[in-house]
């Protein structure tokens, strides 16, 4: 892929609505990744507005089976996925626990395509808050399925890009991290001709302000320490390093169609202006609430319509300070290098996801300092090399490309580890 995108159109267009048709009531929603920190606040939002929203499916990984059951008797779905068919014994003595005595029971699916299989039920809007490249395969499922795809999973558009692109209909995909969800308003205030450039804010972790041998000891409790978000460990350390920033960028390009040297991260300490867009004569539209993910999840269930109260507003009666700082490179070099591999296209930015992946389970055992994350990445990056052009990329590559860049990520940390023991 180059700075030519291959669409004439963005995959998120805020003056584009895509509306799979829809009875009168409330609108079907099925959410991937219910027990997580978007599944959990996404359930909240959809319990205080019973007459916009109503879940038919959930689905999880199946680490927190009792909150799972619960959701599933207070939202009343028609079926329950999980990904690990060893918890279903478990799963369905939840359920029979949560549910009276002559209540039905919701259908369970289990396996690891059981979230794909509910991403392509029929529901008028598929959430996908699961983390990680595993999101891909409902992705792709909801988009072929028609459905609208609210889209919290990141990974899934970084690493199959033009596998999504060609299957996204104008407006089928609304962002719903808070960067793409901010850009994506703020982006209805101009045409795309308009826009000279995308500003996305970052909060700069826990580690903002220091430098690279200041962060050669930092530890995992350190890195989750996250002074603005509560959320899972990976996000939280993707944070930290700034990895989350990277993917973002990428993300941006794909979603927008705005070419990289047009996107700038800013970092923004107080995380109340989640990202901006400069326009061509001069003007800057900025999004801002106080740091909450529904109100990004509200944009992403129901637009073009808003959702009252659907997250704090401001008092101005207070006084508060904005502050905004250029991003260190040479501490956090993570922006960059997803650049490049955004810019190689083809598998570099799945091998760049999945290479990182390892390296932060590798930096919560213990194995990798958290420098050591960013260093292997680079490495595994620079091994992949530049991906073969001139063929449409497949599920089949994207995995391929996936397995060697964890294995080799993996030898490469177990080479680190055992060095740093004979130190």
């Amino acid at each position: 892929m180059t700075d030519s995108p291959a669409h004439p159109a963005p995959l998120a267009d805020p003056h584009l609505v895509y509306d799979p048709a829809a009875g009168d009531g409330p609108k079907d929603v099925v959410i991937l990744g219910s027990t997580g920190s978007i599944g959990t606040q996404a359930i909240d939002l959809v319990l205080r507005n019973p007459d916009r929203f109503r879940v038919t499916a959930l689905s999880a990984n199946g680490g927190r089976i009792a909150l799972l059951a619960e959701q599933a008797h207070r939202l009343r779905v028609r079926t329950v996925a999980v990904a690990r068919e060893d918890v279903v014994p478990a799963l369905r003595e939840a359920l029979a626990a949560e549910y009276g005595a002559g209540e039905p029971l919701p259908e369970i699916l289990a396996g690891p395509e059981a979230a794909t299989r509910i991403a392509a039920s029929d529901c008028h809007t598929v959430l996908n808050g699961i983390t990680g490249s595993i999101g891909l395969a409902p992705t792709l499922a909801a988009l072929e399925a028609g459905r609208t795809l609210a889209l919290a999973n990141k990974e899934s558009l970084i690493v199959g890009g033009p596998l999504v692109k060609a299957l996204a209909k104008p407006g089928q995909i609304i962002p719903v991290d808070s960067e793409h969800a901010a850009l994506f308003q703020a982006l209805a205030a101009g045409t795309r001709a308009d826009v000279r450039k995308l500003v996305v804010t970052a909060s700069g972790g826990p580690f903002r302000g220091r430098t690279r041998a200041e962060l050669a000891n930092v530890t995992v409790e350190d890195a989750l320490a996250h002074p603005t978000w509560a959320m899972g460990p990976v996000i939280t350390i993707n944070s930290a390093t700034l990895v989350n920033k990277g993917l973002e960028v990428i993300e941006a390009h794909l979603l927008y169609d705005i070419p990289f040297d047009r996107i700038e991260v800013v970092v923004h300490p107080q995380s109340y202006v989640h990202s901006m867009v400069e326009f061509t004569d001069g003007s800057t539209i900025a999004q801002a609430t106080p740091p909450d993910m529904r109100g990004p999840i509200a944009v992403g269930l129901g637009w073009p319509e808003r959702i009252p109260d659907a997250a704090p507003a401001f008092d101005w009666s207070k006084a508060s300070t904005w502050e905004f700082f250029p991003l260190d490179d040479e501490a956090f070099p993570s922006v960059n290098l997803a650049r490049h591999v955004g810019q190689l296209a083809g598998t570099a930015p799945a091998v760049f996801n999945a290479a990182n992946e390892e390296c932060v389970e590798a930096f919560r055992c213990g194995a990798l300092p958290f420098n050591g994350i960013m260093e292997t990445v680079t490495r595994v990056v620079e091994e992949h090399g530049t991906p073969a052009t001139g063929t449409p990329l497949t599920v089949s590559d994207v995995l391929e490309a996936e397995t060697w860049a964890r294995a080799r990520a993996r030898e490469l940390t177990a080479t680190t580890a055992t060095v740093e023991a004979r130190a």
